[in-house]
């Protein structure tokens, strides 16, 4: 599968399994499964056709690991980043003492007045390096990375959650966490 093909098929894979199955009728449990047969076979009548060989390099392959098959590779369901209403059944955790996030210089002053708002997704996305976050910053504009006081957050009762793919995730962070 060459590059500009496995690009253009994750993108797909993200809009339909994170934002819109129903742009080719694609049933998605209460948890963001889909049935793998069902997937391809839709896709293919959407002219995105794919192969399930091809859907599973794209799996293992994607670098920020943003899809995951069950045991037996039959269903198969987007980590995090859903604007979609569904249960990632994801569990409370203890996040390190600092996170960070990447946002490009634009949305800085917004962030600095109201705070990291979770907007039309699930959950904010925080990473624990600050590599991760100049590349989620840096497609937008110029990167910006902001250093959030996890363990401050935890103690004041914020939820925390790391999806199958080490994305931490959380509700809102306050501009009182948040530091340049």
């Amino acid at each position: 599968m060459n590059e500009q093909h496995k690009k253009k098929t994750s993108k797909f894979l993200s809009y339909v399994l994170r934002h819109h199955p129903e742009l080719i009728n694609l049933n998605l449990d209460e948890n963001g499964w889909a049935n793998v047969d069902e997937l391809i076979a839709k896709s293919t009548n959407d002219s995105q056709g794919f192969t399930f060989e091809e859907l599973d390099e794209i799996v293992e392959t994607n670098d920020k690991k943003r899809f995951i098959f069950n045991e037996d590779k039959t269903r198969i369901r987007a980590n995090q980043g859903h604007s979609i209403d569904i249960n990632l059944a994801l569990i409370s955790q203890k996040p390190p003492e600092f996170l960070y996030h990447g946002t490009a210089q634009s949305n800085i002053d917004s962030i600095l007045e109201n705070g990291i708002e979770k907007r039309s997704r699930k959950h904010v996305h925080l990473s624990e390096d600050k590599e991760t976050a100049t590349k989620v910053g840096m497609r937008h504009g110029k990167p910006i990375i902001l250093t959030i006081n996890t363990e401050k957050m935890f103690d004041d009762g914020i939820e925390f959650y790391l999806s199958e793919n080490n994305v931490w995730l959380t509700d809102f962070v306050d501009i009182k966490y948040i530091s340049q």
